[in-house]
């Protein structure tokens, strides 16, 4: 089959689903990799996707997903890493948390944020460059180009994340590998119920699928490198 194929992890909700919603629309094939397979969404049941059980902390699962796509479909055209978290560590020490529990946080921000992608990217670069006109995408935020907060272990890994997609586009130019960090700002996700924000106003999953949907979809001449989605003025963003 000639349809091109779009690996996704972390599809099951909010900005991984709608991405995966919005490449299916493109007439992209779905492999998504899910922690729990058993929470795959109705609406993307509906276009019959790979479902891999994929856990980004398990160094296996990486390499495990890319075969599975591969074996599946015979070709990887996109990959989208958008599985992530964002516990809160903050530099400034905190009288409830003692440095193993400090420890702890930063390895499980390290391990999901930053080695997960980079392990997945590795594995599919290969299949990537033979597509001719690989995508990769990474799931950044605008908190990995300035800080406002305090988060700083969050922060940390989405600045890795930048420059892992930066490496990627280098990596895989001459084989028709373009790639982008999508960097939002505050997205209606579970990710931001604890934030007191105005739900309707801030950026909605949907629009940010289309949005990554639009450059997943660009020909090889027009490279996005990264992409800022804010729903407030910020100078410079």
């Amino acid at each position: 089959m000639t349809d091109p194929v779009a690996m996704i992890t972390g599809a099951n909700r909010g900005i991984g689903a709608a991405i995966a919603l919005a490449l299916a629309e493109r007439g992209y094939r779905l492999a998504l990799g899910l922690r729990d397979p058993s929470k795959l969404p109705a609406s993307l049941a509906e276009h019959d996707p790979l479902v891999v059980q994929y856990d980004a902390a398990v160094p296996e699962d990486a390499r495990a997903f890319v075969e599975a796509t591969e074996t599946e479909f015979g070709r990887i055209d996109a990959l989208v890493n958008n599985a992530g978290i964002g516990g809160p560590l903050e530099l400034m020490p905190e009288p409830a948390q003692d440095d193993d529990e400090m420890e702890a946080m930063l390895d499980t921000l390290l391990s999901v944020n930053v080695k997960a992608p980079f392990r997945l990217t590795r594995a599919a670069l290969p299949a990537l460059c033979r597509s001719g006109a690989g995508r990769v995408i990474v799931l950044a935020s605008l908190s990995g180009q300035r800080v406002l907060g305090l988060n700083a272990g969050y922060q940390m890994t989405k600045h890795a994340a930048i420059a892992l997609s930066h490496a990627a586009r280098r990596a895989g130019w001459d084989q028709g590998v373009r790639a982008c960090a999508v960097c939002p700002g505050f997205v209606a996700t579970d990710l931001t119920l604890r934030h007191d924000l105005p739900r309707h106003e801030i950026t909605q999953p949907e629009d940010l699928a289309r949005l990554v949907a639009e450059v997943v979809t660009l020909p090889n001449s027009a490279s996005v490198s990264e992409l800022n989605v804010n729903w407030r003025y910020e100078p410079g963003l």
